[in-house]
């Protein structure tokens, strides 16, 4: 089995004017809310094998935010500028150059991409991938290169206001 967490970067601040996209921070608000979601990662014990990140800073700090809560080292997050810059197609050539040993994989990045990225593989399309939101999908292979051709399921698509609404009842 392979499984993919394909992870949306938390809510980032647009109040910094005159610096690049890719240095935008997170807002606390948006710190918080990936802590919701880490909470709901804890809770399923989700153990991943790599981490990999947009280089963009809020992606990052996601990313890192992320980590520390499942246990796994900031220090290897593998940093790609590839994912910022990339598109949905762009981001199938990872699982070509993936080891099969790593039978867990999250994506940190950025929409659209992410949202259309996530679709390719989602019976059930979504219309967006919202912020510090995560689709985790399941491949019945071995290998990461046959994950267009395999059966998959979808595991979970979570995000804080889908979580929060959990908790409400609603």
């Amino acid at each position: 089995m392979k499984t993919l967490y394909i992870a949306r970067h938390a809510k980032s601040s647009w109040d910094y004017h005159g610096i690049d996209d890719h240095q935008r921070p997170l807002l606390e608000k948006g710190k918080k809310r990936t802590r919701y979601v880490v909470n709901y990662l804890q809770e399923k014990n989700v153990q991943i094998d790599l981490i990999m990140s947009s280089h963009a800073v809020r992606a990052l700090n996601t990313a890192k935010i992320i980590a520390h809560g499942i246990g796994y080292p900031e220090d290897k997050i593998v940093i790609s500028k590839n994912i910022y810059h990339g598109y949905a197609d762009s981001l199938n050539n990872y699982f070509y150059d993936l080891s099969d040993g790593v039978n867990s994989l999250m994506l940190v990045g950025h929409n659209p991409t992410f949202t259309y990225f996530a679709n390719q593989f989602l019976d059930k399309k979504i219309d967006n991938l919202p912020t510090s939101g995560i689709v985790c999908i399941e491949f019945k292979t071995d290998k990461w290169e046959d994950v267009f051709s395999s059966d998959r399921k979808t595991k979970f698509i979570i995000s804080p206001k889908i979580l929060k609404d959990k908790l409400s009842g609603s």
